[in-house]
């Protein structure tokens, strides 16, 4: 099992996220980090905007990779996110996201956050990938999906 595939787990899937700014996808997803991980959901969004503030992290092809490092943190972790309806995110591409990977890792694992940040853009940079991604109608799919596609 490659190493995105070991940070999800079907609790941590949404397939019918309905936020329709950057903000509100943000703060529902601090909100579920949050309560995932037991730390402050605060501290979670602040280290997200904060990132975000530094430049975009929407990727182009309808995905964003918010990410970043967490003080207090023990373990890398990860949620996605599929968007009933794409959101504005600055993308390269100018296209609104749909599908999105939040990403934490703890604030001394700067090799661990590039690893796993080049494994999510190798996978994202799939299009048959990212077409079953939209597709899936089951958390228990996408993780097969993650789990199967070998970066």
């Amino acid at each position: 099992m490659n190493a995105i595939a070991q940070l999800l787990t079907q609790d941590a899937i949404v397939l019918t996220a309905k936020p329709v700014t950057k903000e509100a996808l943000f703060a529902e997803a601090a909100k579920a980090l949050g309560q995932r991980l037991g730390v402050s959901e605060a501290m979670i969004h602040d280290c997200l905007k904060m990132r975000e503030q530094l430049g975009s992290t929407g990727l182009g092809q309808g995905v964003g990779i918010p990410h970043g490092r967490l003080k207090g943190l023990r373990q890398a972790a990860g949620m996605f996110y599929r968007l009933n309806t794409p959101i504005p995110f600055d993308a390269p591409d100018n296209r609104p996201v749909d599908l999105a990977f939040f990403l934490l890792v703890p604030e001394q694992s700067t090799e661990e956050h590039l690893q796993l940040l080049s494994e999510l853009a190798q996978h994202f940079s799939d299009p048959e990938l990212r077409e079953k991604l939209r597709s899936s109608t089951e958390a228990a799919e996408v993780l097969t999906l993650f789990a199967s596609n070998n970066v």
